[in-house]
């Protein structure tokens, strides 16, 4: 039999290739499993074994640094422990549910968020359905490692009813009898937050044309005087340094100067989202490199 995969360390994307072949010729001690080891340039090796069971999956156990980060865990009595999804780009909470050792072990090396159903019995990779999986980029462990962040990158909608994340119900909303609808209501950070609400602004501009005004709706009807205030602020914000203006005008400019360009993103059809997509991408390469590439391209 043979056994061929990839395995990443959490801080590269870098994948380390492997492969066994499992001959008559040379048996292994124990016949449901079959030492292997990953080497690749840059990297410390680790050695693995893989255990065949009934089925035709092959779980891959890694040994040294990997078996001392899953025994570093405190697992409940029940041998689990909570694991959070959260959005790399947005800083959503996707979902929460369970990991045992088995599913933070698979989550690791496949870059799938997996879980542990309690109802099932059974490990269960996020998307496996649905095919909306959680692209995990790093984990996380708290400071009692009694809990775990899978922070990543979801491919469509992570909650069953369709919505972005399990969370959009506000306990504020349902005391003050708001009826906000729920799309309206994920748990937002800041940043989102000033999106959803530019967005908004837009749509009531071409449902509700003779609505209340805003400054927000006059940025999106008049693109050159978007452009202006987006001139002006950058103008004001480098000022700040030239003038060694104090910190509190720097954040407030910067302020503006966001603003402004995120309802000019709104008219280009361009999330925030997007744009930090793209800034992680960069943070693996050098400014030179990333300049270079483009007049290439």
């Amino acid at each position: 039999m043979e056994v061929a995969g990839s395995f990443s360390r959490l801080s590269s994307p870098r994948p380390v290739s492997f492969s066994v072949t499992n001959c008559a010729k040379y048996p292994h001690p124990n016949p449901t499993k079959t030492n292997l080891s990953f080497r690749n340039s840059g990297y410390a090796p680790v050695s693995a074994s893989v255990e065949r069971s009934s089925g035709s999956n092959v779980a891959v156990h890694l040994d040294s640094k990997f078996e001392t980060i899953l025994d570093s865990v405190k697992w409940d009595s029940k041998g689990l422990a909570v694991a959070i999804a959260q959005n790399i780009d947005t800083g959503s909470i996707l979902m929460q549910g369970f990991a045992n050792r088995d599913a933070l072990a698979k989550t690791i090396s496949s870059r799938k968020a997996t879980f542990y159903s309690r109802s099932r019995s059974s490990l269960w990779t996020k998307g496996e359905t649905s095919m909306n999986f959680i692209n995990v980029h790093d984990v996380f462990l708290d400071c009692d490692r009694d809990s775990i962040i899978y922070l990543g990158k979801p491919d469509g909608p992570t909650c069953h009813t369709g919505a972005e994340t399990c969370y959009y119900t506000s306990v504020y909303d349902i005391l003050e009898g708001s009826k906000e609808d729920k799309e309206e209501r994920l748990a937002k950070t800041t940043l989102y937050s000033l999106e959803a609400t530019i967005s908004k602004r837009k749509e009531e501009i071409e449902t509700l044309p003779n609505g209340k005004p805003s400054w927000t709706k006059k940025l999106l009807l008049n693109q050159e005087l978007l452009c202006s205030k987006v001139r002006e602020e950058a103008g004001e914000l480098i000022q700040t340094l030239l003038d060694n203006e104090d910190k509190d005008r720097t954040a407030s400019e910067m302020t503006d100067l966001l603003y402004h360009s995120m309802v000019l993103l709104n008219l280009k059809d361009v999330s925030m989202e997007e744009v930090l997509e793209v800034l992680r991408k960069r943070f693996s390469q050098s400014g030179v490199e990333e300049k270079n590439s483009r007049k290439k391209n």
